[in-house]
Formats: C-alpha cells, sequence, structure tokens
C-alpha cells in the first residue's frame, strides 16, 4: 500500500513558478515508477510528467521545457518544479504510482493523492 499526499499548490502570476511535492508513504516508492497529472475545470484528467525508477522522464508536449520532474528516493518524494505558468496550467494537480515502468496513461497508476490546487493568474 502507498499513500500520496501533495503540497506546494497555490496562487501564482503568468510567468511564474511553483514547485509541487509529492510525499509517499509504504515499502515500495523507489520500486515505483511516479506519474503528475491535472484535471482543469469542466475537463478531462490529463496526463503531465512521469519518472521512472531509474529517474528517466518524460512530459506533456504542453508542458515541455516548462516544468520538471524528480524524485528523492531517501525522502520518498517527488517533485514538479514548473516555471514560466500560464493561466492554462491551472489545475488540480494530482501524482500517482505505479509498479514497474513509468506511463502517460492515469489507468496503469495504482495509487493516488488527493491532489493540489494550482492558479496561475494573467
Amino acid at each position: 500500500q502507498v499513500q500520496l499526499v501533495e503540497s506546494g499548490g497555490g496562487l501564482v502570476q503568468a510567468g511564474g513558478s511553483l514547485r509541487l511535492s509529492c510525499a509517499a508513504s509504504g515499502r515500495t516508492f523507489s520500486g515505483n515508477a511516479m506519474g503528475w497529472f491535472r484535471q482543469a475545470p469542466g475537463k478531462e484528467r490529463e496526463f503531465v510528467a512521469a519518472i521512472s525508477l531509474s529517474g528517466g522522464s518524460t512530459y506533456a508536449d504542453s508542458v515541455k521545457g516548462r516544468f520538471t520532474i524528480s524524485r528523492d528516493n531517501a525522502k520518498k518524494t517527488v517533485y514538479l518544479q514548473m516555471n514560466s505558468l500560464k493561466p492554462e496550467d491551472t489545475a488540480v494537480y494530482y501524482c500517482a504510482s505505479k509498479r514497474g515502468g513509468a506511463t502517460m496513461t492515469a489507468e496503469r497508476y495504482d495509487y493516488w493523492g488527493q491532489g493540489t490546487q494550482v492558479t496561475v493568474s494573467s
């Protein structure tokens, strides 16, 4: 069992930065791939970024070059550094965990956090 708790969301002006954190509890953090997803009001949940066991990362085209995902296995924490934020980045951001390799497919993730709100004003 893995429990995930996100933090670091908030209100920021366009062009600003935020760093989200996702703290995990459980035995198998280092053996799990981690992902970040987001859901804006009235829209479907969408993939943002994922990081594999070895630290390899993949990003949605919409955030590539602006967001960076990283992980600290000793702290059982995954991060999402978000720079050059845009109003269209406004959403609830969720972290997720799965055994095995990283994927952009939400349905393949086993555990989810409760989400943290990110609001970017224009």
